[in-house]
């Protein structure tokens, strides 16, 4: 168990939601990346089945910290780094939506630089610093922590926290529902900034169109 518990009970939820529905654990296109997470080739157009798995070393956030000279709300390092996963499509009140997560070092090493970028980004708007962890209904909504109180907020890019959704990173996920979807491949791009699967290619153009504002 992580010091987020709602966190580890929703891997553990998302994973029987799939076998209770499809009878098969989730699948996914890693794209060539190899994980613990991967139990079995899914196909042969390159999908998996995965299934969630303990980091026997938990990610940490230290070196974040030390580059920004900043102290992170202490909810950062169980949410990124207690599991590698893939991305966990869900169900809320809210709307539909998907958290990011780790699917092995490489991605918790290009995650840390996003939350970097994020967070000099924040700096530079003169902004209060806030650390993102999905994206809700569409890709111009993020899901982010105010770092300050650990509350939740949706936030549009280039802009302040607008909509707050729970006091706290345990209490929203403990409001959501797994949703059971079939995976999506994501479509080959040549730009070489788009060469990582699922929503880092979102991320990633969300915060190239903001720069070129």
């Amino acid at each position: 168990m992580s010091s987020l518990p709602a966190l580890d009970l929703f891997l553990s939820k998302y994973q029987q939601a799939y076998m209770d529905k499809l009878g098969e654990q989730p699948r996914y296109y890693a794209q060539g990346q190899k994980s613990e997470c991967v139990v079995a080739e899914a196909g042969s157009d390159g999908a998996v089945f995965w299934q969630s798995v303990v980091r026997q070393q938990p990610g940490e956030f230290a070196n974040v910290e030390t580059a920004l000279e900043m102290t992170l709300s202490a909810e950062i390092n169980p949410f990124f780094g207690s599991h590698f996963s893939a991305p966990l499509f869900f169900d809320s009140q809210w709307g539909q939506g998907e958290l990011i997560q780790v699917w092995d070092q490489t991605d918790f090493e290009y995650l840390q630089q996003n939350i970097i970028g994020h967070l000099m980004m924040k700096r530079k708007l003169k902004q209060e610093p806030t650390w993102f962890i999905g994206i809700l209904d569409d890709e111009d909504k993020m899901l982010t922590v105010n770092n300050s109180d650990g509350s939740v907020w949706i936030e549009i890019p280039g802009e302040v926290q607008s909509v707050k959704l729970s006091d706290s990173l345990n209490e929203f996920i403990n409001e959501l529902t797994p949703r059971v979807t079939p995976a999506v491949k994501p479509i080959e791009e040549s730009m070489p900034q788009l060469d990582h699967p699922g929503i880092w290619q979102r991320m990633k153009l969300m915060w190239a169109n903001l720069r070129g504002k």
